[in-house]
């Protein structure tokens, strides 16, 4: 008899339960493809990893060579996930790095990775900041995109002696993770924002055009103060992102009206949408029910948006199973989608399309170029300008600009249960440690924020060798 399913990939992920690192298969079975995973201690786990077998493939196919970090920080002793600072088997470097500036927040999210609260009162001195700017500046020379984030960085006594420090230093695009708390009720302070662009953007928590959703996954009806912000940001153009944390069956369903929101406002040059991650603090999220795969993220906008169609979401290339991207060009009052101009087999192979064959290898760095998180809609305006002279018959905009721009990511990051070796490795969002480290996002809220990682480590070898360095669980 054949088996029910068709065997895709062997990998290598996590028991949900006990971290153990254990083997995976990847599976396609009635046209969705699982992580089918087994430890000896918790038995089986099947996880849902996508609901488009189709663009699942694409994911396989739309890759480019890994970019390394000037610096690897950490030895290869145990094998990934449990090495991490980068070490030199990772395959990415940062694309985007959050510093993470304090541990308190004026909010108790219900589903805060970083499990931070008003009760927790704890600031990195000033000093320590300057520290983990000096090690991402040493991992990347000129480091694409830092993300000042917390906690609520903008409570953080020394605030804008962080974004001096930040701007002093070759970083090129600089982000200020917020809440938006702040930037409504003191105008004075959002009018000083101001001051740090260009190349500075506000990545806006906003979850939802209703009050409901966003209590349930704020613990407080923020709608009014997210408006306020925005109204803010847009008498000041101050570039912003709008970053909606969604749950199944919860704000899944407003996604084509937020993005149609998004095009209203001044100041917004893009939408990231990202499912929760099942780490740190998840009250009342059960991952069988509430998780939303990447594939399901991308059907839904693409069911409910009027301006992207299949081929405008596409995977990057950097890290295409947890990152889709589409662009679009806002000029003279319409908006138009980018990436399905271009041949799809010019995107995944560079050959055999209706572009003339010399320009092929050119258009095909263009396209990738311009997909990658490294960009902010800034800097992403160079990028499109040279893919818009790649293409026949399209002329460039003379005065293209970031205001120009418009960007929807979504960003899946993993966790315990979807987690998968193999794609964690080319993961390049990444956290800056006190100590130095560089780590992945994934593996950062799992292992190593707060005390996880002495926990762990002391569980597997209360002796831990010279180095420092204890054996991975087993």
């Amino acid at each position: 008899m054949d088996r029910p399913y068709l065997y895709a990939e062997l990998t290598n992920s996590l028991c949900s339960h006990c971290l153990r690192k254990v083997e995976a298969k990847v599976i396609i079975q009635d046209d969705r493809v699982y992580l089918d995973k087994r430890c000896p201690e918790h038995g089986r786990e099947r996880v849902l990893i996508s609901t488009d077998v189709e663009y699942w493939h694409q994911t396989r196919r739309f890759l480019k060579p890994g970019q390394l970090p000037r610096k690897f920080n950490t030895p290869i002793l145990h094998g990934c996930p449990y090495d991490c600072g980068l070490c030199a088997d990772h395959e990415q470097h940062s694309c985007l790095t959050l510093l993470e500036v304090t541990d308190s927040c004026n909010l108790s999210c219900p589903i805060c990775y970083a499990e931070s609260s008003p009760k927790r009162t704890t600031h990195r001195t000033l000093k320590q900041i300057e520290f983990m700017l000096d090690a991402i500046v040493r991992n990347e020379g000129e480091p694409d995109i830092v993300q000042i984030s917390g906690g609520e960085p903008t409570l953080h006594p020394e605030f804008f002696a962080i974004l001096d420090a930040a701007k002093r230093r070759p970083i090129k695009h600089l982000m200020l993770n917020t809440n938006g708390l702040r930037i409504a009720q003191d105008a004075e302070f959002a009018k000083r924002l101001a001051d740090y662009a260009p190349g500075f953007e506000i990545y806006l928590q906003f979850d939802s055009l209703r009050p409901d959703p966003i209590r349930v996954l704020r613990g407080a009806d923020l709608l009014d103060i997210r408006r306020r912000a925005l109204d803010r940001l847009n008498a000041l153009n101050l570039s912003t992102t709008l970053v909606c944390t969604l749950k199944k069956g919860l704000n899944d369903q407003e996604l084509g009206e937020i993005v149609d929101f998004a095009l209203t406002q001044r100041c917004v040059r893009g939408v990231t949408f990202q499912p929760i991650q099942h780490a740190g603090r998840s009250e009342n999220f059960d991952p069988a029910r509430d998780r939303l795969t990447l594939s399901e993220v991308r059907q839904n906008l693409l069911a409910q948006s009027k301006i992207f169609r299949p081929d405008d979401i596409i995977p990057v290339p950097c890290h295409p199973d947890c990152l889709a991207m589409g662009y679009a060009l806002k000029l003279g009052g319409k908006v138009t989608p980018l990436t399905s101009l271009i041949p799809r087999d010019t995107l995944l192979r560079g050959e055999g399309s209706t572009i003339v064959y010399e320009r092929d290898p050119e258009l095909r760095s263009a396209v990738f170029n311009l997909f990658s998180t490294h960009h902010s809609p800034e800097s992403g305006a160079d990028a499109l300008r040279q893919l818009l002279c790649c293409l026949p018959l399209v002329q460039a905009p003379a005065a293209l600009s970031y205001e120009n721009i418009f960007r929807v990511l979504i960003i899946q990051f993993l966790d315990a249960h979807n987690f998968d070796v193999r794609s964690v490795k080319k993961s390049c969002i990444h956290i800056a440690h006190p100590d130095g480290r560089i780590i992945p996002f994934d593996t950062y809220n799992l292992f190593y924020r707060d005390g996880k990682e002495a926990a762990w480590r002391q569980a597997v070898n209360p002796t831990p060798p010279a180095h420092g360095h204890a054996p991975a669980p087993v």
